[in-house]
This record gives C-alpha cells, structure tokens and sequence, in this order.
C-alpha cells in the first residue's frame, strides 16, 4: 500500500479567489438542467440590497477574489448594478452568469461602466431547435447570441457554459466552433451533477468512460488551440490528473522522436489551479445567503444572516471537512493525484450521501490499489 502522506500535506491551506452567487433564484427561463429549479416567480425573502453591500463588505475583508454573479437569471435583479459597481470599488473582479436573452445594448454599455470583466452566457446546443427546447423558450437560442454581439460590442469578454449530457456531447466541436465563431475568449464545459431540475436528466448523465474521452477531447483542444480559448471543465476535477497523465506522455513521445525533452502539453498558464475548489479557494451563497461548497453540493456551511462570512469560511465544520485531504474516502483517498483532482465532492455526494466519498464519475484505478494483491477465494 502507498504510505501515509506527510502531515503537512494532509491539508489544503484555503485562499479565497472565486465567489459565486445566486444573487436571485428567478429566472425567465425553465431550463432542464437547472440546479435551483429556478423558475418566472417571485422567491421571497431574497438577501436585501443592504444585506448584499455589506456581504460584499465582508468578502472583501478576507480577500480581493472574482465576484461571480449568478442566479436564476441575475439580470432579473433591479440592483444588481448597484451590488457590481460596489464590489469593484472594493477591488473585486466581477463576472455576470446569465443565459443572455435579456442583455439589451443599454444594459451592456452600463455594465461595461461598472465595470463587469465578463459575462459567462450559457449555450448547450449550436443550433436553435435543439436549444430553445432545453431552455423551454422559443428564440432563447436566438436572444442568448444576440445578448452576446452586445456585450462584445459594449467591450466586455464572453465565455461560453455548456453543460454536457449525452445528449449534447456529440455536438462538442459544434459548440466549440461556434464559440470561436462569436469570439468568446473561454469554454467552460459542465459536466452535469445531476441536483435540482437536473435529477430529470439522470438517465443521460454520460458514463465515467465517457465522461474520460470528453475530457481528453478537451486537453487535445486546448492544445491545438493555446492562448485562442481557454477551456476549464467544471464539476470534473480528475482532468487534472488527465493533464498530467497527458502531458508525461507527451513530453515522453516528443523525447523519443527528437531527443528533445521540452514540453509539448499545456503550457502552466492555461492549466487551471486545482480539481475540486469547493472550500478551499471557491464557495457559493444562496439568494438567502446559504454558504456552500459549491451550488451543487447541497450542504450548508453557515448562512451570513446568522454568522459573518469570514467566520464561516474559517470556521465552518464542512470546509475544515473539505480542506483536509485525510478525510477523503475510497480510492481517491489513496490517489496518487487526490491534493490537485480532490475528486467532485458534490458528485459523490448525490451518489452516496457523504460528500468525503470517492467521486464516482472516474474511472482511474490509483497506483496504491493496484499493488494490492487479489484476494484468493
């Protein structure tokens, strides 16, 4: 068996650089997927516009990360220019989530002047028919393109969400193609936890193995690509372990043809930091301030109307829980690459109940299980 790892690598020191947040649960769209079973209502008792500046307050307190503001349909929030222009004079980076179909061009010049640094626009399929049917809008497909030649005109950066199933996994170099299309500077592929409205796409969640070759056609993109698109699979840490994987065999195969032993794989800049950031660099709050690891992992660390915000990142139990590495279970307990894949917390939790099991979507057998000997019968 692999031997115990040193103490001091046991645990993920946290260093807050992402925040997302729901900042309302409304949305004008009905989409299949959604984790928040987000809908055209009303939700009561939403965090006021006080309660969010001094949030805002507090997550700059404890660090300057990336402000990403989401929803539901964020540009439903008739303050959310309000909240954006003071998170950035807190020296905060923000980034708008939305579907895109309600981004006018005065709206787009105003967020432009907050200044919002990009809006992540979510297309899953590169053709109306298919999408507006996932979104259940007629035109969604349309709006969403249109919402995104006017932020690009307003001058604020793109990038496109496309959460995968197999339903739309065949259509990846469509997706991909279109994004460089309409000029968006990254591709963020969700690989599907299937929580909220998503437990009814269960039955096209995509296989482990299937879930592998998408995240290997993924790092071959980003290397035909470099610095054209920056890709980031989200809710799918062990790519991390497959860029290493692939970049060992890379600079293998360039060192047995050229006897040159630089390196063919990703370059350090476009690696993204770690697999599973949930409580350790990235947290997620609720329209009524829930703190969680992430919007899939349903599981409350503390809500800021009952504790303050930096109270809750240091102290919560489930991010201590998260951050140290000992505590995972399974086989990625014993991985070889569980301090930079970490495996998805909230996947292994929608599979068994307890977050610190083994992510269930990898297919990849650690070093340390592998020297076990089979058991005779």
């Amino acid at each position: 068996m692999m031997s115990k790892l040193p103490e001091k690598q046991e645990a993920i020191k946290p260093e807050l650089r992402m925040v997302a947040w729901e900042i309302t649960r409304s949305c004008n769209l009905f989409c299949a997927h959604c984790r928040a079973s987000s809908a055209s209502i009303t939700y009561q008792d939403e965090l006021s516009t006080e309660e969010c500046i001094n949030l805002v307050d507090e997550i700059s307190d404890i660090g300057k990360p990336t402000l990403i503001l989401t929803g539901g349909e964020p540009l439903l929030r008739a303050d959310l220019e309000q909240i954006g222009k003071h998170a950035v004079e807190c020296g905060l980076r923000v980034v708008i989530g939305t579907n895109g179909t309600l981004l006018t061009e005065e709206l787009a010049a105003r967020l432009k002047e907050i200044p919002v640094s990009r809006i992540a626009i979510s297309i899953d399929f590169p053709n109306p028919g298919l999408q507006d049917k996932f979104r259940n809008q007629p035109g969604a497909f349309d709006a969403a393109l249109a919402g995104i030649a006017r932020a690009r005109q307003a001058g604020i950066e793109v990038q496109i969400n496309s959460t995968i199933t197999k339903m739309n996994v065949k259509h990846l170099d469509e997706l991909l193609a279109l994004a460089l299309k309409i000029g968006a500077v990254a591709f963020h592929p969700f690989m599907l936890v299937p929580t909220g409205r998503g437990k009814g796409l269960a039955e096209v969640e995509m296989s482990p193995q299937e879930y592998e070759q998408t995240l290997n056609w993924v790092y071959d993109r980003q290397r035909e690509l470099g610095d054209r698109m920056f890709f980031k699979p989200t809710d799918a840490p062990h790519y991390l372990r497959i860029i290493r994987q692939r970049n060992q065999e890379d600079k293998t195969q360039q060192s047995a043809q050229s006897g040159n032993t630089g390196h063919a794989g990703h370059s350090s800049r476009i690696v993204p930091s770690r697999g599973c950031l949930a409580g350790i660099s990235f947290c997620f709050i609720s329209h009524r301030g829930r703190v969680q690891g992430c919007g899939y992992l349903d599981v409350e660390a503390g809500n800021v109307r009952e504790r303050g915000f930096k109270d809750i990142w240091e102290n919560s139990t489930l991010f201590h829980e998260l951050r140290a590495l000992s505590n995972i279970k399974g086989k990625c307990g014993v991985c070889e690459y569980k301090r930079v894949c970490g495996g998805c917390r909230a996947r292994a939790y929608e599979a068994t109940g307890d977050y610190l099991q083994e992510e269930p979507y990898c297919i990849y057998q650690p070093l340390a299980l592998r020297s076990v000997p089979a058991r005779s019968s």
